[in-house]
């Protein structure tokens, strides 16, 4: 998640070096020719490239519609993971007798596991990876032989659940109630999960690249009139603008892609976790993750 801090021009300009380097050879290109075919290529009225720049403006207003869309609803998802981490903790302190401090902690560290091994998955990492602390090592050898590993946490925590109620010491009211948030969290795994593996169509990208380079095109010819050290900076600065809006587009649009333009997980998994030891009194309480440079993940 990009941070309220300034963003370093390098990495602005690296997003959109290679469609600088083409915008500069088809301004060359063009430039040569309407002077060398000066007599051949027609004028080319202004109002041509306004219009498919206003479309081209339409298109990539849209696109920017959907894809903040889809980064806000990734972001809604952990702040419901993080209400409901809270509540499942607190019901389990109500819920529990005060001689089940031992099962309410480990119902606890499982989920602070689940949600590093949501995050680390939605990221194609290892979901197993990082849960020695949370879990025992035979609960780590029953996810590793899933393929959803967080799935798997999810499950051993409802049979924990089930056990209890078994036991007599959850009653049919108080497990229906940490059921329905474990649904929650099933949820809000399903709905990432959604998220990361529900592409945008390429072809939107790919055509909105050949609408701008056409637009450039056509403004080319149309400023044939105009000497070329003004001409070229020009196409530059107009395609600079337009390749920007279609990255950032392109880059909100995959909220869990590891990016700098990522929904902060680690940050997000790393309050859960506070919160929740913080709640069963633990000594081990980690710090706040802060970051140096301009965004965090």
């Amino acid at each position: 998640m990009l941070l309220k801090t300034k963003i370093p021009f390098s990495y602005i300009f690296k997003k959109i070096r290679v469609e600088l380097i083409y915008v500069f050879i088809i301004g060359l290109v063009i430039y040569y020719l309407t002077f060398a075919f000066r007599n051949v290529i027609p004028e080319m009225p202004i109002g041509i490239p306004a219009f498919l720049g206003t479309a081209i403006s339409v298109i990539l207003s849209f696109k920017l519609n959907q894809s903040y869309d889809r980064w806000w609803e990734a972001r809604k998802i952990w702040g419901s993971i993080v209400n409901d981490s809270r509540t499942l903790v607190l019901q389990l302190q109500s819920f529990l007798p005060k001689d089940c401090e031992g099962e309410i902690k480990t119902i606890s560290f499982r989920h602070i596991a689940w949600c590093y091994s949501l995050n680390r998955s939605l990221r194609g990492q290892n979901g197993a990876g990082g849960l020695e602390g949370y879990l025992t090592d035979d609960e780590l050898a029953k996810i590793k032989r899933h393929n959803n590993k967080h799935l798997a946490i999810l499950q051993l925590n409802t049979q924990h659940i089930s056990s209890l109620t078994e036991k007599g010491k959850l009653n049919t009211f108080s497990h229906v109630q940490i059921n329905n948030t474990f649904v929650s969290f099933s949820n809000a795994m399903g709905m990432a999960e959604r998220i990361k593996t529900t592409v945008f169509p390429v072809t939107y990208r790919y055509f909105l690249h050949l609408s701008i380079y056409l637009f450039l095109v056509t403004l080319s010819i149309s400023l044939r009139d105009i000497e070329s050290y003004f001409e070229i900076p020009l196409l530059l600065v107009i395609s600079a603008a337009f390749f920007l809006l279609e990255k950032t587009a392109s880059h909100m649009e995959n909220p869990f892609s590891n990016l700098p333009t990522d929904t902060a997980m680690n940050a997000i998994c790393n309050t859960i976790e506070i919160n929740i030891k913080q709640l069963l009194s633990e000594d081990d309480v980690p710090e706040p993750l802060t970051s140096e440079t301009f965004y965090i993940l």
